[in-house]
């Protein structure tokens, strides 16, 4: 007796060992993985949430998502109570994830305000058959804006010559908020009026905007322009402005193109670039150029708005007009291509080709940064200046560059030798202006009225 009794001494031991072991190795184990991908940091007057939970198993025996706001808490779901979040919405995507999305604004969270707020989410799976849980608990701490951006125009009277810029004055709150012009379907930034820096100009209000903006050759007449604002939390405000738009009929010009002048260009421009690499005959290998070629130039040099400096860096000063210079085409040229007496292409020369003698000096436009300075495809060696604000201009075709990126140059210095490297038929520069990274009529901005009017006066209005 007094054996059995031992047996079932140690036998009752090693169950409660085993059973110890057991709740302490539960205890061990994870719990749920939470996720909150949405928002991450503002909620606006309709913002998404999304909380993506990871179980084993899919196995869960409780999530709760609450919002919190100064010391109130507001259910968003419960797996217990499904009545606590009927906004949400819980889907099984994978045999161990769980994810749950609603609404989170003003019409969907009571008593929500602006300010800082939190969102808390709590996850248990069961383990041990069910004798024990696992819990979890995830927060995001988060600013909720609930007003829109306000916007108001400072300037007066837009003039916008198709193909050309144009300048915007404008005031936006709160401060943090991205903001600028839309034309169509293209944003055009605005900038911190403080870094306009000219003569007679000293704008010290931080809401005060500047955006410079273009109305593409290629955009017609009636595209819709206004002002735009957002914030972080998706809030967002527009405004109109006066404007008026002045058509350009483009020219039209035939292009011959002869064997020994395909055959020079296009060897030369192919061993310097990887963007294409046509097959075919010579003639094939050339419309590859003056096509995807080009436009994958043209978006490179579009890409480098992104550099831009937030100062006006050339200061309001007339650019550097090249009267020593003859034109021999003009911005927005609508080219149509000819080879052996039949059209093989159509394309748009958007800059100004200008021409004197041989190894010409070329000098930059007005004071900026060099953002590039080497070969680019059909514009053979070229130099890109930022004159900041999204203003950047494109000498091309040189025959040698004497500047390198990141240098700041004034007007009129050197840059480089005229040439008839890329896409050039003879020695010239092809000059251009860009406005975030929409190319734009050079003349404009040769013409001191053009800038008194266009800019400097809306500019000393605002000081």
């Amino acid at each position: 007796m007094r054996k059995l009794s031992a047996v079932l001494l140690a036998a009752l031991a090693v169950l409660a060992l085993a059973a110890a072991g057991s709740w302490w190795y539960a205890g061990r184990l994870h719990g749920p993985s939470i996720q909150i991908p949405s928002p991450e940091r503002f909620i606006g007057v309709t913002t998404p949430l999304e909380v993506v939970v990871d179980a084993p198993g899919g196995e869960l025996r409780s999530l709760e998502v609450l919002f919190e706001q100064e010391g109130a808490r507001t259910p968003l779901f419960s797996l217990d109570d499904p009545s606590a979040g009927s906004a949400a919405e819980m889907s099984r995507e994978e045999p161990n994830r769980i994810r749950v999305t609603r609404d989170l604004g003003r019409e969907s969270v009571d008593g929500i305000r602006s300010g800082p707020a939190r969102i808390v989410v709590s996850a248990s799976r069961p383990v041990l058959f069910g004798l024990r849980a696992i819990a979890a608990e995830t927060t995001r701490d988060v600013q909720v804006r609930l007003e829109r951006p306000r916007l108001s125009v400072v300037s007066t009277h837009h003039y916008v010559n198709q193909g050309g810029a144009e300048l915007v004055v404008y005031r936006v709150t709160p401060e943090d908020v991205e903001s600028g012009v839309v034309v169509g379907d293209v944003e055009y930034p605005g900038f911190p009026a403080t870094g306009a820096t000219a003569e007679g100009v000293g704008i010290t209000d931080p809401a005060v905007r500047v955006a410079f903006f273009a109305l593409r050759h290629d955009q017609a007449t009636d595209t819709p322009i206004h002002l735009f604002a957002r914030d972080q939390a998706g809030n967002s405000a527009r405004a109109d402005f006066d404007h008026r738009i002045f058509p350009k009929r483009p020219k039209q010009s035939r292009i011959e193109l002869d064997d020994p002048f395909i055959e020079r260009v296009v060897p030369a421009i192919l061993d310097g670039t990887t963007e294409v690499k046509p097959q075919g005959s010579t003639i094939d290998r050339f419309l590859a150029i003056n096509g995807e070629l080009r436009r994958k130039n043209n978006a490179a040099v579009a890409a480098l708005a992104e550099k831009t400096a937030p100062e006006l860096l050339w200061r309001g000063e007339v650019f550097h007009p090249f009267t020593n210079t003859a034109v021999q085409s003009a911005f927005a040229d609508h080219r149509t291509y000819y080879y052996r007496g039949r059209e093989v292409d159509r394309q748009v020369h958007l800059g100004f080709d200008l021409a004197s003698y041989a190894g010409t000096p070329i000098v930059a436009a007005a004071r900026g940064t060099v953002l590039f300075a080497d070969e680019l495809g059909i514009y053979g060696n070229c130099v890109v200046l930022d004159h900041g604000m999204g203003v950047q201009s494109l000498s091309a075709h040189l025959s040698s560059i004497e500047v390198a990126p990141g240098d700041m140059v004034d007007k009129a210095r050197p840059i480089g030798r005229s040439g008839m490297t890329g896409l050039a038929g003879g020695d010239h520069l092809h000059f251009t202006m860009l406005v975030n990274g929409q190319m734009v009529n050079p003349i404009e901005w040769w013409d001191p009225k053009w800038i008194e009017d266009r800019i400097l006066r809306k500019l000393r209005a605002a000081s």
